[in-house]
């Protein structure tokens, strides 16, 4: 489904009924990495929202600066559209970033948080120097250096070997990502705030998940995460990557609706 929101198109998509939970993807991917979690929460009695952000899948890339708010603004007006108040939400890599702009400037929106395989932190020096250039190669030569990039740490090493073909998709989404969407998302990762301040303040019971061959965000950077909050519950996945909820699909499950069960 598409909507006009905030002078773009958002496209999402909804399924099931009940306990209303949204899934904001990471970085360079879009809405369909959540494929092997949709189905199974809708059947357990959630509504089920995926959108892709502005400039990634088939969402549209608008006009002007893309920030952590400008994303942050469309998934609560997506939620507006969609006539929901408030809403569990899951936020990986990139997506976990726009979640804790969303805690920051919305917290009245979020029923709960999950936070998986991202980080609290902003980009030290090095890390700003590395987007910038990755950015400005992506506006020149198209998505190949941002695959290339991150070829090797989105999965976990057995998976390259052992599951082809789940790689072999998420290599199909990356390729099909406009570059320019790509870019602007640097940009905004680049120029986000520092969170781990706000971890303290985040009252919410909140859910981490991390995997233990995560080579993007290692299990350092999620701990930093749950021993900051006031209500952190952290979950470390065995034999999957950056890429978890695809890697280890049942375990991952699990994990969200045991922690749903709870609250």
């Amino acid at each position: 489904m598409k909507v006009e929101i905030n002078g773009n198109t958002l496209a999402y998509s909804d399924r099931g009924k009940g306990l209303p939970l949204v899934f904001i993807h990471g970085f360079p991917l879009c809405r369909k990495m959540w494929l092997p979690q949709a189905e199974t929460l809708a059947k357990a009695g959630c509504r089920v929202i995926t959108p892709d952000l502005r400039g990634f899948g088939e969402s549209g890339l608008g006009s002007g600066t893309v920030s952590m708010d400008s994303y942050a603004d469309d998934m609560v007006a997506l939620m507006d559209h969609l006539g929901i108040d408030k809403a569990v939400v899951g936020g990986m890599s990139m997506g976990g970033y726009v979640l804790f702009n969303l805690l920051e400037r919305y917290p009245g929106r979020i029923a709960a948080p999950i936070f998986i395989t991202t980080k609290a932190g902003g980009d030290d020096d090095a890390a700003k120097v590395r987007r910038t250039a990755l950015a400005e190669a992506c506006r020149v030569q198209g998505i190949e250096p941002v695959a290339e990039a991150f070829r090797t740490i989105l999965f976990a090493p057995a998976t390259l070997t052992d599951n082809p073909a789940l790689v072999d998709d998420a290599w199909g989404w990356v390729d099909a990502t406009d570059p320019r969407g790509a870019a602007a998302a640097l940009i905004a990762m680049r120029d986000r705030k520092d969170c781990v301040p706000l971890l303290g303040s985040i009252s919410q019971p909140t859910l981490v998940i991390g995997a233990d061959q995560d080579q993007a965000a290692p299990v350092e950077n999620l701990r930093i995460i749950a021993e900051g909050l006031p209500h952190g519950e952290l979950c470390i996945l065995h034999g999957g990557g950056h890429m978890v909820n695809m890697e280890q699909p049942l375990g991952f499950n699990n994990a969200i609706l045991g922690f749903l069960a709870g609250l």
